[in-house]
């Protein structure tokens, strides 16, 4: 600790060498409006002295009076050379490239965003990729990315639960704008708790991530960019309808107020309330439901101050009923009439982030994010009752500087967490407050050519875990021209909120059971993993058009996990890992601008995840060993009036998936070893008729595949064998879907 200690004290004994700065924004042409670039490169001529845009497209660079010519370069795009002859702030527009082999805007637009700079395996997904499918909220905004795996939660409730290398949400740090919001008692749902429409961007960082967004992130982070009011439509419209039933409404309304101030309110609602059971087995193949959603949003940008500050204020009311098609619950509610669930939640946040960048020191800069959160969910589900209240408070300083240039760059700061959870589990109350309190030094060095390294140490004093450490490194090498090999490393630390984050299990008639009494949570002792990968990007040209590959393979290793045991049919059991706990993960991509305004996108993913349970080791359940992906998009030419076609296409096979074991069951109830192969194909055709209105028709599952007896025993659910969680594929088969969008900029 006190060597910690002093780095820090070195590192800011450092800073006050730093030299003048110059900053300035780079932006793209496009046919509504200016797009911040980020990822852009930007050098002094004739030095190793520069940086990349950053999300807004800044900057933020050494300066000298011997610097005056200065190279502002992106793929796609015309490198421009600049000349400075002052510093002052720099606001520049690249134009795309006239030259065959660099234009690619299109593709850029639509496909995944990769970076060959970043020490991070991270890419963004932009909002022209969440267009290509029916992305109606958070969890349905992967269907046309191979590195996250969406599936269904269970038979009954309906919820998509996603996958990345090998393991399940829980393990992934989900934030919104660097504040983690899925986490606690919205594990479980709160993927659909985001509009797709409220989101501008997606983050998504294989592997042990930042130590600046805490400790909790074991698989990879993924954070969701909302729109601004600033940049956003003035009005945006958007409408959704489909065969199950489901009717949806998204409006954004924004305003500029004043210089400084703008403000947006956005509003969501969605209903679904026809009844559908197209394989006859007395259930809904999808849940009824409710859901109002408002955002206000506040910004406020003082450029001359250097002040940046947004203020959200969010309430959610969401409302979720399944079972028994005659299921009717003023009348079978706490009966064996028939079997039904109601979720009920309603939800409250405020969060606030300020950020500041010294206008004399512009590479020195200060943020602060809090976020206050208040969640309720009241369910049943059959006679399981489960009802959780959470109040959660989260807080987060950082400060930016660099070290003698901006290739030697430092974050710093401290963190606080405040949770409590007040649980109901049928006749079982459960209480706990959890809160920690921790620092961070994060150091980065980037020389814009061959090597750039990201290495972090988290300290932290948990009331439950007691004091920790939490290292994380990334490191990015370049050995020839458009290629990225990278390697990283990074310890996580969670709680297991084993009810929140396994609601499925109530959808069941299992007995649930808690082995383990030592522990600080329900008896249980915090998961501890260290995941390890490696990377390999390199971009070329095939028959001169632009193509990309990636290879990666990444591995977990559990020091302790709370294993969730579902090989007991008539049992669900929660214990603390004794022996081995693994998930290796090896992913091939490959990206082709095949032709003018068509993209491809292939993948292969295979994953090794095994576990030892009580009675002995075992493939996880439900996770396929093979997986093979592939997206076609094509869009006509922009007619002069800013009308064009879309078209979208996308294919997912999934090999045989392992059942929890059923040899208890009677003969009737048990199932093969393995589930069958699947394969699923989407479309979406969309027809833009100008840049303020356009439609859009698809489906999902449009060969209608489906899972044949999805619910063990749905004829006696409340007898010993009925289970709803054997889901491997779709339940309700083709879906077809309509929508509009409309903005006036």
């Amino acid at each position: 600790m006190k060597r910690y200690l002093y780095i820090l004290y070195i590192c800011f004994a450092c800073l006050g060498s730093a030299q003048e700065q110059l900053k300035g924004v780079v932006l793209e042409a496009s046919t509504s409006k200016e797009i911040p670039l980020q990822g852009a490169n930007v050098f002094w001529l004739n030095s190793t002295v520069g940086g990349v845009t950053v999300e807004d497209g800044t900057f933020t660079i050494p300066y000298k009076f011997s610097y005056n010519k200065l190279v502002i370069s992106y793929v796609g795009f015309k490198t421009d050379t600049i000349t400075v002859n002052k510093n002052k702030f720099i606001r520049h527009i690249l134009q795309p490239s006239d030259e065959l082999d660099e234009v690619t805007v299109t593709s850029r637009k639509q496909a995944t965003t990769k970076s060959y700079l970043k020490a991070t395996n991270t890419f963004t997904v932009s909002s022209e990729e969440l267009l290509k499918a029916a992305c109606c909220n958070l969890s349905e905004s992967f269907e046309t990315n191979p590195s996250i795996d969406v599936n269904f939660a269970d038979a009954v409730t309906g919820t998509r639960q996603i996958k990345m290398l090998g393991l399940s949400s829980p393990y992934i740090l989900i934030a919104t704008e660097n504040i983690p919001a899925i986490r606690g008692a919205s594990q479980a749902y709160g993927l659909s708790f985001i509009p797709g429409t409220w989101v501008e961007s997606i983050q998504i960082t294989k592997g042990a991530g930042s130590v600046v967004n805490g400790y909790e992130s074991i698989a990879g982070q993924i954070n969701a960019e909302l729109v601004k009011p600033i940049t956003d439509d003035k009005l945006f419209i958007n409408g959704y309808a489909n065969a199950s039933g489901r009717l949806e409404l998204n409006t954004h309304l924004n305003q500029k107020l004043s210089d400084k101030w703008s403000s947006g309110l956005y509003i969501h609602g969605n209903l679904r309330n026809q009844k559908n059971d197209r394989n006859d087995d007395s259930f809904l193949d999808v849940p009824l439901k409710k859901q109002i959603n408002l955002l206000n949003r506040w910004q406020y940008t003082n450029a001359e101050k250097g002040v940046v500050s947004f203020i959200n204020l969010r309430y959610l009311n969401d409302n979720t009923r399944s079972g028994q098609v005659d299921f009717e619950p003023d009348r079978d509610k706490g009966t064996t009439n028939l079997w039904g669930s109601e979720i009920d939640t309603e939800r409250f946040e405020l969060t606030t982030k300020l950020g500041f960048v010294n206008p004399e020191v512009p590479y020195q800069s200060l943020g602060f994010q809090t976020a206050f959160s208040y969640h309720n969910q009241e369910s049943y589900f059959g006679l399981n009752v489960y009802d959780i209240e959470h109040t959660s408070f989260y807080s987060n300083l950082v400060y930016n500087s660099i070290i003698s240039d901006s290739r030697h760059k430092v974050k710093t700061g401290l963190s606080f967490t405040y949770d409590a959870y007040d649980e109901l589990v049928n006749a079982n109350s459960y209480e706990r407050i959890e809160n920690s309190f921790g620092g961070f030094f994060e150091y980065s060095y980037d020389d814009l050519d061959k090597l750039s390294l990201t290495a972090g140490l988290r300290v932290d004093q948990n009331n439950r875990f007691g004091f920790f450490i939490t290292p994380r490194l990334h490191v990015r090498y370049t050995p020839w021209e458009k290629s990225a090999l990278r390697a990283s490393v990074g310890r996580g630390i969670k709680s297991a909120n084993i009810f929140a984050e396994t609601q499925n299990m109530f959808s069941s008639s299992r007995q649930i059971n808690i082995l383990n009494s030592g522990g600080k949570i329900y008896g249980l002792d915090p998961e501890i993993a260290w995941n390890y990968g490696i990377s390999y990007l390199q971009g070329f040209n095939l028959f001169n058009r632009k193509a990309d590959i990636t290879l990666d393979f990444y591995r977990t290793d559990f020091e302790n996990q709370v294993v969730t045991d579902w090989e007991n049919p008539f049992e669900i059991n929660f214990y603390n890992l004794e022996g081995d706990s693994f998930a290796n993960s090896f992913q091939l991509e490959f990206n082709y601008n095949a032709f003018e305004n068509f993209d491809m996108r292939l993948a292969y993913k295979y994953y090794d995840v095994q576990t030892d349970y009580l009675s002995g080791q075992l493939e996880n359940p439900l996770i396929p060993k093979h997986r093979i992906f592939g997206n076609l998009a094509y869009e006509t030419e922009m007619t002069s009036k800013g009308s064009q076609w879309k078209f979208d296409l996308t294919y997912n096979w999934l090999s045989r998936q392992r059942y929890p074991s059923t040899v208890l069951s009677a003969p009737e109830f048990q199932l093969d070893e393995y589930s069958p192969t699947i394969g699923t194909l989407n479309m979406q055709i969309t027809k833009v008729f100008s840049p303020k209105f356009e439609i859009y028709v698809g489906g999902e599952n449009i060969t209608n595949v489906r899972q044949e007896n999805p619910i063990i025993s749905p004829d006696n659910p409340f007898g010993s064998n009925f289970d709803s969680n054997f889901v491997y594929g779709p339940i309700f088969g083709r879906m077809i879907y309509t929508g509009l969008r409309f903005r006036i900029n």
